[in-house]
């Protein structure tokens, strides 16, 4: 492994609950000696990619990452990498594709590809998503800090009879996506639609949103929910690591054990 490759890998372990570390944290978890992590730091420091707190001399993510990820949403738009993601999971399914992103407690609609496979198939024209009554609101709830539960418990309209209602509905919804890594809404939002939504991750390592599948109830059959499944753990791989994200291990594990249980 390159000089480089080891020096950029240091920087995989900052995040948003580790914002800064010293060089007897980073030499651990890199599982190197204190000089060879030093001169890998230093090196990181002197491109500013790292920089080191006055106050701490901990270090911490440098000003020249803002530069690069300035460009990079200049060459590759966030809009720009859900769309094609978009594309191929409309392809496989034969469904309606849809990614919607995090704003505040807001669940904002982002993107939206029709397949043409089928003339019977789900128009979507909501610009913000209910939090309970929608996959993609229940994927981000599932994985989302405790805000987005009481913006979710303080908006809970009734679209349809198979709407959660009540706090205990939600939290049993919410639980089933968080044991599977994958939410559904059967006719929750709309009747006769049933749909099925992934979490999406930013660089913070954070829940950015959703990307999901919308599709007639009347169609869906376990061999449609596999496929759906498979085209939404590919989708959110592509859509997160787009964004500078990373789908946590923990998620991975979920969707793997899910997949599996299905095909066995």
């Amino acid at each position: 492994m390159s000089v480089v490759v080891k020096a950029f890998e240091l920087l995989q372990f900052f995040s948003a609950e580790r914002p800064e570390m010293g060089l007897t944290e980073l030499h651990r978890l890199a599982g190197r000696d204190k000089a060879t992590t030093f001169r890998h730091l230093s090196a990181l420091e002197s491109v500013g990619l790292l920089e080191r707190n006055p106050a701490t001399r901990a270090y911490r993510i440098g000003p020249a990452v803002l530069r690069l990820a300035r460009l990079r949403e200049a060459v590759m738009p966030r809009r720009e990498v859900v769309e094609a993601a978009l594309d191929r999971l409309a392809a496989l399914t034969g469904e309606t594709a849809h990614a919607s992103a995090l704003s505040g407690n807001t669940l904002l609609s982002l993107s939206v590809r029709e397949s043409d496979l089928h003339s019977n198939r789900v128009v979507i024209r909501e610009t913000e998503l209910p939090l309970h009554a929608t996959a993609s609101g229940l994927a981000v709830l599932a994985f989302g800090g405790p805000g987005l539960r009481a913006a979710a418990l303080g908006a809970m309209e009734r679209f349809t009879e198979a709407t959660h209602a009540t706090e205990a509905a939600l939290d049993a919804a919410v639980e089933r996506a968080r044991a599977e890594g994958f939410a559904v809404s059967a006719q929750g939002f709309e009747a006769g639609v049933h749909g099925t939504a992934a979490p999406l991750f930013d660089e913070t390592a954070r829940v950015a949103g959703a990307v999901a599948v919308a599709a007639p109830a009347s169609r869906m059959t376990p061999e449609l929910g596999r496929t759906i499944r498979q085209g939404l753990t590919r989708a959110a791989h592509e859509i997160s690591q787009g964004w500078g994200g990373q789908v946590p291990a923990g998620v991975e594990m979920l969707w793997r054990k899910a997949l599996a249980t299905e095909t066995a």
